[in-house]
C-alpha cells in the first residue's frame, strides 16, 4: 500500500480514512482502542474527528469522540504512528460554534486537551462561516501553525465557490490555504463534488477526504428492499435516499464486481471512489474488527478497466 500526499501539507496518508465519529457513540471505550490498536496494525492510520462529535448523542455536550483517541494515544504511545485530523466550527452542546479567531484559538485548546497531544495534524473548518472573513479565520489558523499547535488545515463542506476564495485569500495574503477539502460523496452522491469542487482540487494541487463514503451503508448491500428500512435506526432515511432506480442500478454494478473480484461491494465502492481524480482517502467507519478488516481490504483492491466502466455507467448523474 503506497501513501499518498494530502495536498501540498506535507502529509502522507494512507488511501483511506478511519471515521472517528463512532468512539463514544456506537463504539464503547474498550471497543475503541481494539478498533484503533487494529487500525494501525493494518495500516489505516489516518482518523479523522471533530469536536462536536457526538453532540446527537442525548447527554452528550460534544468532545466525546476526540476524548477517548486522547485515551488511547497516552496508553498506547502510538501518536507518531497516525495522523490524527479533527475539525472546527460546528455547534457544540452549549451551542458555541463558528470560525472567528477568538474561538479557534479557545478550540484549538479543548481538542489538544482532549486529544492528550501537542499538535494536531490536519485542524479542519467543519463548516463555512460567512460572518467572520476568510481572511481572519486563516490568521487566526497561521498563527496556530507557527506555535506548533497546528500542522496544516483544511476545509468541510465548503461550496466550490467559497473554497476557490479562501485559496485566493491565502496567496494574495501570504496566509495558509486549505490543503484538503471534506465533501459528501460516493457513488450515489456525485454531482456535489464533480460538478466543481473536484475541478479546483485538481487546479490547486488539493486533498480530498470524503465523507459518506459507503452512503450510511447503502453501498455495503445492506438495503435493497424497503422492507430493510428495518434493519437499522437510520434504515428509514438510507432507503428514502439511496433505493431509487439509480440506486438499484448501483447495487447491481457492485455485486457483479465483487462477484468477479472475490471482493465486497463496500470494498468495491471504496475502490471506486479511490481511484477518482483529486481524491486522496474516502472516510468510513466500522464498529467491529470484522468490518474494519473488510475497509482496509479495499486499500488493497484495484478495479480493472471494465469493472470502472460499469460503475461509472451505473451511477451517471449527468
Amino acid at each position: 500500500m503506497q501513501l499518498r500526499p494530502l495536498g501540498r501539507s506535507g502529509l502522507s496518508v494512507p488511501p483511506l480514512a478511519f471515521g472517528g465519529n463512532v468512539f463514544g457513540w456506537t463504539v464503547d471505550e474498550a471497543g475503541s482502542f481494539e478498533l484503533l490498536d487494529a487500525m494501525v496494525d493494518l495500516g489505516m492510520t489516518f482518523i479523522d474527528t471533530a469536536d462536536t462529535y457526538s453532540t446527537w448523542v442525548s447527554g452528550h455536550g460534544g468532545g466525546e469522540s476526540e476524548t477517548l483517541i486522547g485515551k488511547w494515544l497516552r496508553k498506547s504511545g502510538k501518536r507518531d504512528r497516525v495522523v490524527i485530523a479533527t475539525k472546527v466550527g460546528m455547534a457544540m452542546g452549549s451551542g458555541t460554534k463558528g470560525l472567528s479567531p477568538r474561538y479557534i484559538a479557545r478550540e484549538v485548546e479543548e481538542s489538544l486537551r482532549r486529544l492528550q497531544t501537542d499538535r494536531i495534524d490536519l485542524y479542519q473548518s467543519h463548516v463555512d462561516d460567512a460572518e467572520v472573513p476568510l481572511a481572519d479565520t486563516l490568521g487566526a489558523y497561521a498563527r496556530l501553525i507557527e506555535q506548533g499547535k497546528v500542522r496544516a488545515i483544511g476545509a468541510s463542506n465548503y461550496t466550490a465557490p467559497r473554497l476557490a476564495e479562501a485559496l485566493r485569500v491565502s496567496a494574495e495574503q501570504g496566509l495558509p490555504r486549505y490543503e484538503s477539502i471534506q465533501p459528501e460523496y460516493n457513488l450515489h452522491a456525485r454531482e456535489p463534488y464533480e460538478s466543481g469542487l473536484q475541478a479546483v482540487v485538481i487546479e490547486h494541487g488539493l486533498g480530498t477526504i470524503n465523507y459518506f463514503a459507503l452512503a450510511s451503508g447503502f453501498l455495503t448491500g445492506k438495503y435493497r428492499t424497503a422492507a430493510d428500512a428495518a434493519k437499522s435506526v437510520r434504515g428509514k432515511r438510507v432507503v428514502e435516499r439511496y433505493l431509487d432506480e439509480r440506486g438499484k442500478r448501483i447495487l447491481a454494478a457492485l455485486d457483479q464486481a465483487a462477484g468477479a473480484l472475490g471482493a465486497t461491494p463496500a470494498q468495491v465502492a471504496l475502490a471506486w471512489q479511490m481511484a477518482q481524480p483529486g481524491i486522496t482517502a474516502p472516510i468510513a467507519s466500522a464498529t467491529t474488527r470484522t468490518q474494519l478488516g473488510e475497509l482496509a481490504g479495499a486499500m488493497r483492491l484495484e478495479l480493472p478497466p471494465d469493472a470502472m466502466a460499469s460503475l461509472d455507467r451505473a451511477s451517471a448523474w449527468r
